[in-house]
């Protein structure tokens, strides 16, 4: 993989690990971002790429972020990420879940995984039975009421910074996607009085809030030019792009999804048509706090909601050195967490 070790050096990598096991034709992959503020954890995804060039790139840029967002929490963690590269539907085994499992379990401590995209909760059972580096599972819970609670608490603090009041009653909300996080968060903002608007692919899901909320139902393409004073996207990343943004009538976009826009060019056209952006790895990390609380043993619910909780402080001081300091909230971000992985 000619001139990976110069990406590695470039980006601040500490190990790529390639993994090979001819018995269950397991190709896989971990990618260690950083270790510096404790161990790494990412999830482990099972996925078919074109090329493995691009597999080990997509690794790469997912296990940075994942540095990036356990910094921005303040989470004792480092960043890093698992990749098995296989289509999930057709190349799926027992022995390769073990295989890949004791390579996690050869790291010692330095890696530890969950379930990503293509691995499910009988993958982790797996998994389980080759190595303790594993968290995940029907004993753990699901993180997405947290990683929904962190976004409700977030967006408060955006309204709090644009129209000087964390209250929601009366703000019209254009909710994109209500799967298990845009569902929880639409409860959160229902129960506060603030009017939804709610697109999803899945209309029964979308007919479900629309009935026990009251919300407006629109169809997907039509979320981004409803009138609204926050955007929350909840779903795909990307969204907010050259095409989506003229089309937008909002004061803020604040939502769980992860990579809203893939471009700083993008960043600065948001704040040039005086959008509020709230960084999404800050503002969705309610789901990894969880998942760290769980790992340290801690299972009280009102205590991990208390540190998800934090996330409003976060995003206020982000906002004091956005206003001091003149740079998009997504440039203070990564200063924010460079500054916790001791990179500044």
């Amino acid at each position: 993989m000619s001139g990976y070790l110069s990406k590695m050096e470039d980006q601040g990598f500490e190990e790529l690990i390639m993994i090979h096991d001819p018995s269950c034709g397991l190709k896989a992959a971990i990618a260690i971002h950083s270790t510096v503020r404790g161990p790494a954890l990412g999830g482990t995804r099972m996925w078919s790429y074109p090329s493995e060039a691009e597999a080990i790139d997509d690794l790469m840029h997912l296990a940075r972020g994942m540095s990036y967002k356990s910094a921005a929490a303040e989470l004792p963690l480092g960043g890093g990420k698992g990749l098995i590269i296989g289509d999930p539907n057709r190349d799926k085994c027992k022995e390769l879940f073990c295989s890949y499992a004791r390579a996690v379990n050869n790291l010692n401590g330095r890696f530890y995984t969950g379930k990503d995209m293509g691995v499910d909760e009988e993958d982790l059972t797996c998994m389980h039975n080759e190595t303790d580096y594993v968290i995940g599972g029907e004993t753990i819970g699901s993180p997405s009421p947290f990683t929904a609670y962190g976004v409700w608490k977030g967006i408060k603090a955006c309204a709090e910074e644009v129209y000087g009041s964390p209250g929601l009653e009366g703000k019209v909300i254009a909710v994109q996607g209500v799967g298990s996080v845009g569902e929880a968060l639409c409860r959160h903002l229902a129960e506060e009085g603030a009017s939804l608007i709610v697109s999803d692919l899945d209309r029964q899901r979308v007919k479900e809030i629309q009935e026990q909320l009251g919300a407006k139902a629109v169809d997907p393409d039509d979320i981004y030019s409803q009138e609204c004073d926050i955007f929350s996207p909840c779903a795909a990343g990307g969204v907010v792009n050259e095409e989506t943004l003229p089309r937008l009538k909002c004061k803020i976009i604040a939502g769980a999804a992860n990579n809203i826009y893939k471009s700083k060019e993008m960043g600065k056209a948001i704040e040039e048509q005086r959008i509020l952006y709230a960084p999404d790895y800050v503002i969705n990390a309610g789901g990894l706090i969880f998942v760290e609380m769980r790992r340290r043993g801690i299972t009280d619910k009102e205590e991990i909601k208390t540190e998800v909780a934090r996330i409003d402080g976060r995003l206020k001081e982000l906002f004091r050195r956005v206003r001091e300091e003149r740079l998009l909230p997504g440039e203070i971000a990564d200063i924010m967490a460079e500054e916790r992985m001791q990179l500044r």
